[in-house]
């Protein structure tokens, strides 16, 4: 659920060194605040049967209302661009991603849920190679297909516990890949503070038009806080994000992203109950391997 702009500036060496530390101790908070929102999510659809079109809804208005302080120190004039549609299309992948995660823990336990939303990078790496014609070599390929053996050993469609909603968090990742497509073929030629500026101010719009037709009701006092709550933890985890990303390149920071996946399993077995299954440590690891693999060839080949 991290979907607002990260820029991944490149700093010098020394900088990187200095700032290695503190890079990393931000992402991981980042993904603890992430696996708190997760938890939230799942409490309000799954056991206060709150929609989850308000829940993505109401989490990123809090998120919008803590950002303007920082809308309005960077001014307006940061928003200039040749390229709105783009911005509006990236809005709408990554609202259509947030949509789909919130509507999926409703009804998918938090550690299938987020080791699935893990495939992303798979989607990235075919969606570069379809749209921007990036080139895919052996090893991505390879790495690509055994992360998706992964997460099809983390669905399994041929288990008689297997649910249609499962495919929830697969569409959210397939959503946000695209998202950081879009993100890539923008920041080419437009400023990060101008890619942010406009999933900031468009993402509730877009998230409003989604609940226009639902028969909606208002959720309880304890909705409502949990709400405002968790849209301050994505507040706080899109802030720490982009402090590890200012102090450390994105190929260090990147593998503490991963930490996310111990807190989901850890606060949805705490509070849930749900215990991962056999098959859930097998596609994890092969998630992992092969993100970790992509990683690192894209590392050595910059």
């Amino acid at each position: 659920m991290n979907q607002i702009s990260q820029s991944s500036n490149t700093v010098s060496l020394p900088l990187m060194r200095s700032g290695a530390l503190w890079a990393a101790i931000y992402m991981i908070l980042a993904g603890l605040a992430f696996a708190l929102v997760n938890l939230s999510s799942q409490f309000l659809t799954m056991k206060l049967g709150v929609s989850s079109l308000i829940v993505a809804f109401g989490q990123y208005f809090i998120a919008f209302l803590f950002s303007l302080p920082w809308l309005f120190k960077i001014g307006l004039g940061a928003a200039r661009t040749r390229q709105v549609g783009k911005h509006l299309l990236r809005v709408i992948f990554a609202v259509l991603g947030t949509q789909a995660w919130t509507a999926g823990l409703a009804y998918v336990p938090i550690w299938q849920a987020i080791a699935l939303i893990m495939t992303s990078p798979f989607f990235v790496t075919l969606g570069a190679y379809l749209f921007l014609h990036e080139k895919v070599g052996p090893h991505r390929l390879m790495a690509t297909v055994i992360g998706f053996v992964g997460g099809m050993i983390i669905l399994a469609p041929w288990s008689d516990a297997f649910s249609i909603h499962v495919l929830w968090p697969v569409v959210a990742a397939a959503f946000w890949a695209a998202t950081s497509v879009m993100t890539k073929t923008l920041t080419g030629d437009e400023a990060p503070e101008t890619v942010t500026i406009y999933l900031l101010l468009l993402m509730t719009p877009v998230n409003a038009f989604m609940l226009l037709g639902s028969d909606l009701a208002m959720p309880s006092m304890l909705g409502l806080g949990l709400i405002i709550l968790s849209g301050l933890m994505v507040y706080i985890a899109q802030l720490l994000c982009a402090r590890a990303y200012s102090v450390a390149d994105a190929a260090y920071v990147q593998p503490f992203d991963h930490v996310k996946l111990a807190f989901n399993v850890a606060l949805g077995w705490a509070v849930f109950g749900f215990a991962p299954v056999g098959q859930f440590w097998i596609g994890a690891l092969l998630i992992l391997a092969a993100s970790f693999y992509i990683l690192h060839r894209e590392t050595r080949g910059r």
